[in-house]
């Protein structure tokens, strides 16, 4: 389907695609992947014709149709339903024309060719991937005109997904989704009858969606069969493999270049040292793959910890318009170290809930009790357009440490994960990965209790997103999470929030439960019922759950006390590790050597029998939650 042939490609002076060559074959599904600004997209403009290479030929057979999502979203009065179904050019030519043929043999192939593209079935098709992307049987009969942007590119990915193209294009389509839209592309690709290439830095997506991938690194493409970490485990196997090649090539040249040293100038030897000359000439060093730099995040920890709860919500209900509550009866609570994930569609609520627990909208009824000196760092995608886009990073944190020192400023931009050279990039000049680094930066500059994050990946490659994960484990305090990354979301929360029918209620179940409720079962989960007398169900519930927290709060402490002996213990065996791998310790003090080794191995057993303990400490937590749930 695609072959792509020693090409290069240049912008100005910089190499981006350098004598690069893949295959593609017909149906194949394939993530394209490799670091922001490698040229990822670039070679989409290749693949379309609207730019040429400098070398090499990109060939696709002759026939065959390119798809990729409009630049320019619909924003006319035609329906969402009738955008998508002009999106099959051939249909509605085909239509149209059968409106005014009048020879009976060009009505007849008309007919014919209408029913082999399934052109009467159309408007179910169309309707059931612009339902899969959320939009509800009334939108799809509105105009787009009442849409936002976001919603309007839904509406042109619904397009291309309809048109059916033989060579599909996406780049980056979940950074528009939310986590259920996500979650039913990723199911449709898998079944896309057609070939698909695909940029995207969502894991899950790679690894469900795929069944190959191209990486972009260096000017040069490689294929691996598989999915994402497939493709990371292959490659991390290369790596190794070829740092052992080069250090035996080194070792190699080395040798070579000693005996040439030796013996060049000595009669007997000259000629094995011309020898050795012409070999060294010939020895191609083997290039070791670079691995990809892990810029890190680096959250400030709370200066003191709160007693939990830090918030508790009892009765409320939060509204934008008088008398139209957007969530209503929430009875929730909020500790100090709790991971939440809020899971919903978007429009159900969830930015709200984040805005009313950020202190951001004040609650219209009920009761929300917040800790007294809590601090909240609030981030979401809007706000990166707050940047100053003629101040640096170095600029911005400058403003929030006036009697800093510039080392110590600096220092600080660094822990953000800005290298020397783009600390004073104007904010404008910044790449939207690193203009969220700067914003998470900013937001939780000051040490925060509680970190509210609002679709923090939309604009960072898979490495960020690692470290993002890395960060978010590191950082002690308290995190509720919206996004449409899974992984993220199974990587870092331990507990799920479902916001629908116009409430919040924890769901039943784990990330693959509710896949399996987006993909297969209705559109969205049922909210509890309500009690029939509100205010009484809302008392009886507060003295459940006090009288819960009483009976599990000694299983909370042992499970944290198990927490804290682990981290002791995998920090002790990192230590002996150390030891035990310098080899001159066994040289020097063998008996030493032995004591560290059996230290070792003390500290493992200890730590199998703490986690054990805390296994089973946890699984009698959650079994208690439940039950006085």
């Amino acid at each position: 389907m695609l072959h792509i042939n020693d090409i290069t490609y240049r912008i100005g002076h910089r190499l981006l695609i350098d004598r690069a060559t893949v295959a593609l074959a017909d149906g194949a599904k394939t993530g394209l992947v490799g670091q922001n600004g490698t040229g990822k997209t670039t070679l989409f403009r290749l693949i379309t014709g609207e730019i040429t290479p400098e070398t090499g030929a990109i060939v696709v057979p002759k026939r065959a149709r390119i798809g990729q999502v409009a630049q320019e979203a619909p924003a006319g009065e035609d329906s969402l339903l009738d955008v998508v179904l002009a999106a099959d050019v051939e249909r509605t030519r085909l239509l149209d024309e059968a409106e005014t043929a009048t020879d009976p043999h060009r009505i007849a192939e008309i007919q014919v060719r209408l029913a082999d593209i399934e052109a009467y079935s159309a408007e179910a098709r169309a309707a059931t991937i612009l339902a899969g992307l959320g939009f509800s049987e009334a939108a799809q009969a509105g105009p787009c005109s009442a849409l936002s942007g976001g919603w309007r590119m839904r509406v042109a990915l619904a397009a291309v997904l309809f048109a059916e193209p033989d060579l599909l294009l996406l780049d980056e389509p979940t950074n528009y989704l939310d986590l259920e839209g996500a979650m039913w592309l990723e199911s449709y690709l898998a079944r896309y009858p057609r070939s698909v290439l695909l940029i995207s830095h969502d894991r899950d997506l790679l690894n469900r969606a795929v069944d190959g991938i191209v990486h972009l690194d260096a000017g040069k493409l490689t294929y691996y069969r598989g999915g994402y970490d497939q493709f990371d485990r292959q490659r991390r196997e290369r790596q190794a493999l070829q740092l052992k090649m080069r250090k035996k090539q080194e070792d190699q040249r080395r040798h070579m270049e000693a005996f040439v040293e030796r013996f060049r100038y000595k009669a007997s030897k000259a000629r094995q040292a011309q020898s050795r000359l012409k070999a060294l000439a010939r020895l191609e060093p083997i290039v070791a793959l670079a691995d990809s730099t892990l810029l890190p995040f680096s959250f400030p920890e709370p200066a003191k910890r709160l007693s939990p709860p830090i918030i508790a919500m009892e009765d409320v209900s939060v509204e934008y318009e008088p008398d139209t509550p957007v969530l209503s009866d929430l009875d929730l609570r909020i500790d100090d170290d709790d991971r939440i994930a809020l899971l919903g569609a978007n429009g159900n609520g969830k930015s709200t809930f984040a805005k009313l627990i950020a202190g951001r909208l004040e609650p219209q009824d009920g009761r929300m009790k917040r800790s007294h000196r809590l601090e909240v760092a609030y981030f979401a995608q809007h706000q990166l357009d707050e940047l100053n886009p003629k101040l640096s990073a170095y600029d911005h944190v400058r403003e929030l440490m006036e009697d800093a020192t510039e080392a110590q400023v600096r220092a600080r931009v660094g822990a953000m994960g800005f290298v020397t050279a783009k600390m004073n990039t104007p904010a404008g000049d910044l790449s939207g990965g690193e203009k969220a680094r700067l914003l998470l930066g900013i937001a939780t500059f000051s040490g925060a209790h509680l970190l509210i994050l609002d679709e923090p990946t939309n604009h960072l490659d898979i490495e960020s997103r690692e470290a993002l994960v890395r960060a978010l484990a590191d950082y002690s305090g308290a995190v509720i999470l919206i996004t449409h990354d899974q992984h993220l979301i199974e990587a870092s929360a331990d507990r799920l929030w479902l916001v629908a029918d116009g409430g919040v209620a924890p769901f039943d179940g784990d990330m693959t439960d509710y896949r399996r409720l987006v993909v297969e079962g209705p559109r969205r989960r049922k909210a509890p019922a309500k009690a029939d007398n509100p205010k009484t169900a809302a008392q009886n519930r507060r003295r459940a759950d006090a009288e819960k927290r009483e009976q599990i709060a000694p299983l909370r402490k042992q499970i944290k006390e198990a927490e804290s002996r682990i981290g002791e213990l995998h920090k002790r065996i990192e230590q002996l590790d150390t030891r035990l791998g310098d080899s001159a310790l066994y040289a020097a003090d063998p008996a030493r050597a032995t004591d560290h080794a059996r230290a070792r191995s003390d500290a493992m057993k200890s730590l199998a029998e703490v986690e054990e303990q805390w296994l089973v400490l946890t699984a009698r937590y959650e079994a208690a939650a439940a039950d006085g749930g």
